[in-house]
């Protein structure tokens, strides 16, 4: 049974999760704990005072901010992403089991099925989710739906320290991109290859790791 911090860390880097396995370091750094707990004030941010926010570990200006949970105020959505059926639901599945954020009451916009919904501490790409965030997705869906024994066809990422939130579809290439995580966390045994490249740059092993992040200099022509 793999975690689903596991399967998002393969999906980022598998030998950074062989680190991780290492040293047994599972835990959430506080900073990203308190990025995550936002997803969970979102109606008393909507309207707070510039000073109130810049004390909060966003990543926006304050102005910035209150007009992306304005913005999320006009989904759809928005009265069970803030108060769902159930939060921070521990949920284990037939490969893997974590910890849901957020689990969204079924609804008919949603085909009558529970939406699982993960928060992430960081930044959104410009469009969708990165693949970690989106294989994690997929795990939780699927975990959720072998508890619940019915399919789960779609899950949401939120980025509250930016005030974003992105849906996430399970098609066919986003559950094949799980199973070739899944397979590759079940193969780990020993050091993966060296994947040097941007990556590297933000990962805690990248002095262990042996990589050589190279200097914004270097890659000038």
């Amino acid at each position: 049974m793999i975690p689903f911090s596991d399967l998002a860390r393969a999906a980022f880097c598998p030998r950074q999760l062989h680190y991780a396995r290492r040293d047994d370091d599972r835990s959430v750094p506080p900073e990203s704990r308190a990025r995550i707990d936002l997803a969970f004030r979102y109606p008393t941010l909507v309207d707070a005072a510039d000073d109130a926010l810049r004390r909060l570990p966003i990543r926006r200006p304050p102005a910035v901010y209150r007009r992306n949970l304005s913005l999320l105020r006009e989904r759809d959505d928005y009265d069970r992403l803030v108060d769902p059926d159930h939060g921070r639901a521990f949920v284990s599945g037939r490969d893997c089991h974590g910890t849901i954020h957020k689990v969204l009451a079924a609804d008919d916009a949603d085909g009558g099925d529970p939406v699982p919904v993960v928060v992430s501490p960081g930044e959104p790409p410009e469009a969708g989710v990165w693949e970690p965030q989106a294989v994690r997705a997929v795990a939780a869906a699927k975990a959720l739906a072998w508890e619940c024994e019915r399919e789960i066809p779609r899950a949401i990422v939120e980025y509250p320290s930016v005030g974003v939130v992105r849906g996430v579809r399970l098609t066919v290439r986003k559950k094949a991109t799980y199973r070739r995580t899944l397979r590759t966390v079940r193969g780990i045994d020993g050091p993966p290859p060296r994947v040097d490249d941007d990556r590297c740059g933000s990962c805690e092993y990248r002095e262990e790791c042996g990589v050589r992040t190279r200097s914004l200099r270097s890659l000038l022509p």
